[in-house]
């Protein structure tokens, strides 16, 4: 790939995904076979104001050793020193940075009951240093071609040439080619009017139906706004959160969902794919899930916590997107999940609450926002797909028709 391309695209990452505050610390985390390309960000963040660029290194292959190996008293331990870690980004509020190489499979073979009860025992212990950062530093996901990834995408091909195609499909994912600073300018400005005019009508629920058997409603808090491509922290930071980003999402009502909504593209969790799978809603609570492949997988997640049966996020997004229209399955849900319409099991996002800053944490959780130690997002969006919005009043609003936006 071009350097000249790929500087571009550094630039992008730290100028309009993380908008750095001169003297602002980064934590970078990124695989083993990221060298060159972290080696460039560093420098780029630096070149942006950064006082210290920290970066921890990952590799799935060890990760999977350890779960292989290790017992399960030992995988579900937090050491000191990582609590130490979490202090230091709770009381520093460095700009998170991570760059996403990881193999779509990584993790097959692995335990998976083992592993998220690891997690669950390990999550409590981490989760009030979480709390202390959410909404008050910059974050940024963006991708970068590792070669087991670029194989599965573009299979039956040399390594070589398959991370080369994966580079391309990333750039213009990204926007990055040509000027991708503007791009984003002008990609954030046609977001923000679309969730403005959505949360005009503050719809009370949301109905979807679609040819592959999708029959599903869910309701809305009254206090909560879509939002979608650029947000503001607390401190007034304006950052990407996601690039690439297409979506325009809320936090649906905690406990108000019905019906049955299908999977439109598989979905890569923790190293295992899950393919060709429903879930089934009661209440707002998963009651059923069916997979042809990764029923274990699928199972787990759901039951990681009490709120991991529960929704976080609905987006909107178009299959007319950029992304969509590559007719790539990127077996990654940065990607995938910017393909098309899709929800969110757990985790739901404080923000989506209007003036969110003026409420407590328990206020909010009183309103709705789910809580969970997962978010994990599936893709339900096709070219069958209708999505309906009911307002407070009772009247019927058409956004998607035949998998598009209606306005």
């Amino acid at each position: 790939m071009d350097q000249k391309r790929l500087d571009a695209y550094a630039d992008l990452i730290v100028k309009k995904g993380l908008n750095l505050d001169k003297g602002q610390e980064v934590l970078l985390i990124a695989g083993l076979d990221q060298v060159e390309f972290v080696r460039m960000t560093v420098e780029k963040c630096y070149q942006a104001g950064a006082a210290k660029v920290v970066v921890n290194w990952t590799d799935m292959a060890t990760e999977k050793l350890d779960h292989i190996y290790q017992s399960e008293e030992t995988l579900s331990e937090v050491e000191s020193w990582v609590l130490a870690k979490w202090q230091w980004r709770a009381d520093k509020l460095p700009a998170l940075l991570w760059l996403d190489s990881d193999d779509p499979d990584g993790m097959d073979g692995v335990d998976q009951g083992k592993r998220s009860r690891a997690q669950m025992a390990r999550f409590p212990k981490i989760k009030p240093f979480r709390e202390a950062t959410e909404n008050r530093h910059q974050w940024c996901i963006a991708g970068v071609p590792g070669k087991e990834w670029a194989m599965k995408v573009f299979p039956g091909i040399p390594a070589e040439e398959a991370i080369e195609k994966l580079w391309e499909a990333i750039l213009a994912a990204a926007r990055a080619n040509g000027d991708g600073i503007a791009n984003w300018d002008k990609h954030n400005a046609l977001i923000h009017s679309r969730c403005a005019a959505l949360n005009k009508y503050n719809f009370a629920r949301l109905e979807y139906k679609s040819s592959n058997g999708t029959d599903f409603s869910v309701g809305l808090m009254e206090q909560g706004v879509f939002a979608g491509a650029a947000e503001k922290d607390l401190s007034g930071r304006v950052f990407n959160p996601n690039i690439p980003s297409e979506e325009i999402f809320t936090t649906p009502k905690k406990g108000d969902a019905e019906g049955i909504l299908y999977s439109s593209k598989p979905l890569s969790w923790q190293g295992a794919l899950i393919e060709d799978f429903s879930i089934r809603f009661h209440e707002g609570k998963v009651v059923e899930v069916k997979a042809a492949k990764g029923q274990e997988a699928l199972e787990k997640m759901v039951a990681m916590d009490e709120g991991a049966a529960y929704l976080g996020e609905c987006a909107l997004i178009g299959c007319d997107s950029p992304i969509n229209e590559t007719g790539l399955l990127f077996y990654s849900t940065l990607y995938d999940e910017n393909a098309a319409c899709h929800m969110a099991l757990g985790r739901g996002f404080f923000d989506c609450v209007k003036d969110f800053d003026k409420y407590t944490r328990e206020e909010m959780l009183k309103m709705g926002v789910n809580d969970s130690m997962i978010h994990v997002d599936f893709m339900i969006g096709n070219d069958t797909l209708s999505i309906d919005g009911i307002t407070r009043n009772g009247e019927k609003v058409a956004i998607f028709r035949n998998g598009k936006w209606c306005f």
